[in-house]
C-alpha cells in the first residue's frame, strides 16, 4: 500500500519523466524540494514495492505497475484541479488538492470526473450553478477557520 509520501513522489517521479525522458535521485530533490537522503530512501521503498527500478548512480525508471499508478496519480490531481476552479474555488485550490487526494478512492474520481464531463456538456448548468453560488454564499461569521489549517495559514475567505 502507497503511503501518502510514497504516492507524491511517485506522482513527481513520473511527471519528471514525462517531462524529461528520465529523472535521477537530484532530479527528484530539486522538485520536491527534499534532503537528497530522503529522496534516497523513499527510492529505495518504491523499488522494494515494485513501482519503480532503482540502481545506485542511475536513471529512475518506472515499471508497469509504476507507471500505471502514476499516470493515475496526475490524472487525480488534474482532475481535482479542474473540478474545484469549476466549482470557482478561487484560493487555495493546490492546498485543498493536497489535501483531498490521499483519501478519494478511484471510484468517487470517475464520480468527480463524470461531473465535470456533465458540465463541459452543459454549460448553461454551470452558469446556473455559479449563479446559484452567487446568492448563497456564506457569510463570514460562520467562523470556522479552526476546521483546516491551510484556509488559517492562507487567510481564505471564502
Amino acid at each position: 500500500m502507497l503511503t501518502e509520501s510514497m504516492e507524491d513522489y511517485l506522482e513527481m517521479i513520473y511527471r519528471l519523466i514525462k517531462e524529461k525522458g528520465y529523472v535521477r535521485a537530484v532530479d527528484i530533490s530539486e522538485a520536491l524540494q527534499f534532503q537528497a537522503s530522503s529522496v534516497t530512501k523513499m527510492i529505495q521503498k518504491l523499488d522494494e514495492a515494485g513501482f519503480i527500478k532503482y540502481e545506485k548512480y542511475r536513471n529512475i525508471a518506472l515499471t508497469p505497475l509504476g507507471d500505471k499508478y502514476g499516470k493515475f496519480l496526475v490524472w487525480r490531481d488534474a482532475t481535482l484541479k479542474k473540478f474545484l476552479t469549476m466549482l470557482n474555488a478561487q484560493s487555495g485550490i493546490d492546498e485543498q488538492v493536497e489535501g483531498i487526494e490521499h483519501y478519494i478512492t478511484p471510484k468517487t474520481m470517475k464520480l468527480i470526473d463524470n461531473l465535470i464531463t456533465f458540465f463541459e456538456s452543459n454549460p448553461h448548468l454551470l452558469q446556473a450553478l455559479h449563479k446559484l453560488q452567487a446568492e448563497h454564499q456564506h457569510e463570514p461569521e460562520d467562523n470556522l477557520n479552526l476546521l483546516r489549517a491551510w484556509e488559517f495559514k492562507h487567510s481564505i475567505t471564502d
